[in-house]
């Protein structure tokens, strides 16, 4: 049996994709919640939790557009100059934050050290922002003639994008928050759950607020969701139920963990990480459902927008080796760096 290769690099770029929300997601989120430090001591607390692996964690975005550009070309010619401009301020914000990640060290005078804590945290923000624009400009349908994007170059801008790029930005700081839990103490591990518990209640707001617009944006999601302006169909909608309601399982256990005493009998810290991936995973799921096949929203399906099956079964080879690769140094890492960041830990103490 011929293996489905179109589908198959489908779902490594929706692993990748994943990937990357989930681990270079809370590292922008720490980079937000800087702005909330009360010294720059604790700033370099903060900063220490993600000082290993904030630069592996970039891997994966690097994984998501290469992929998209070799196994998917059609869908690579057409989301690009669709999304031109965000992506560019994207990738300008990334660098930013880079440079400022290393300069705040070095800055002498506190003038251009605020101005560097600054950078750091616009330079997340702005990053967090720009990919939820382009999420919400994914989700509401890109403009297609003769196989070319025939739209403007701000089309991506509507009431929508702007919905979905605050709800990123919010779901980013509920992970930093859940990441500072899991890697401090003390004070900064109060106000981290303080931190979550508020972006927790953010987050399930703007996912109810994004998943509604999305059924709204396209009638063939409502219908494959089963909702159309007369009745709701429960036999489309039971078996895609899961998702949401494994959204709403998730978010109601992290706000108890959140909320509960700490100490002896607590829950663990490391459990609200889990359980915030677990919210982002089950929208990220629910996305899927409400797309599927698209990898161009509502024109190109995913073997409509593929490469040759010649081309995709050559890149799987490199595929196949370097992925458990990448896996198992990203495990290996994170495992090495495990633990509570102490005061002067970090490479630049």
């Amino acid at each position: 049996m011929a293996l489905d290769l179109p589908l198959i690099w489908g779902f490594i770029l929706a692993i990748g994709v994943m990937m990357y929300v989930l681990l270079d997601g809370f590292d922008l989120g720490v980079g937000m919640l800087t702005f909330l430090a009360r010294s720059d001591e604790e700033r370099n607390m903060m900063t220490a939790t993600i000082e290993p692996v904030w630069d592996g964690n970039e891997t994966w975005l690097i994984i998501g557009g290469g992929g998209l550009f070799a196994a998917f070309p059609a869908a690579y010619g057409i989301i690009m100059p669709a999304f031109y401009l965000p992506v560019l301020v994207m990738l300008a914000a990334l660098i930013f934050r880079g440079v400022a990640f290393e300069f705040r060290h070095k800055a002498v005078r506190p003038t251009t050290r605020r101005f560097w804590n600054g950078a750091f945290f616009g330079g997340s923000a702005t990053a967090a922002f720009s990919q939820g624009l382009m999420l919400g400009g994914m989700i509401q349908g890109i403009k297609v003639e003769g196989g070319a994007f025939a739209g403007g170059a701000f089309d991506w801008l509507t009431p929508f994008s702007l919905l979905v790029g605050l709800a990123v930005v919010i779901g980013y700081v509920m992970l930093g928050a859940c990441w500072l839990v899991l890697k401090t103490e003390d004070d900064l591990f109060l106000r981290a759950r303080k931190w979550a518990r508020l972006s927790l209640a953010g987050v399930a707001v703007g996912f109810l607020a994004v998943s509604l617009a999305t059924l709204a944006i396209d009638p063939s999601v409502g219908e494959r969701w089963g909702f159309s302006m007369t009745h709701v169909d429960f036999a489309k909608l039971l078996p895609l139920s899961p998702a949401p309601l494994a959204g709403m399982f998730f978010c109601a256990w992290l706000w108890r963990d959140l909320s509960m005493k700490t100490g002896p009998g607590s829950a663990p810290d490391w459990r609200p990480y889990l359980l915030a991936a677990g919210i982002f995973l089950s929208g990220y799921v629910g996305l899927g459902l409400s797309l599927y096949p698209y990898i161009v929203p509502f024109e190109y399906t995913l073997w409509e927008a593929a490469a040759r099956d010649n081309a995709l079964a050559f890149l799987l080879v490199g595929a196949v080796v370097m992925l458990p690769i990448i896996l198992m140094y990203t495990a290996f890492v994170y495992r090495l760096f495990w633990g509570k960041v102490k005061p002067g830990d970090g490479y630049h103490a």
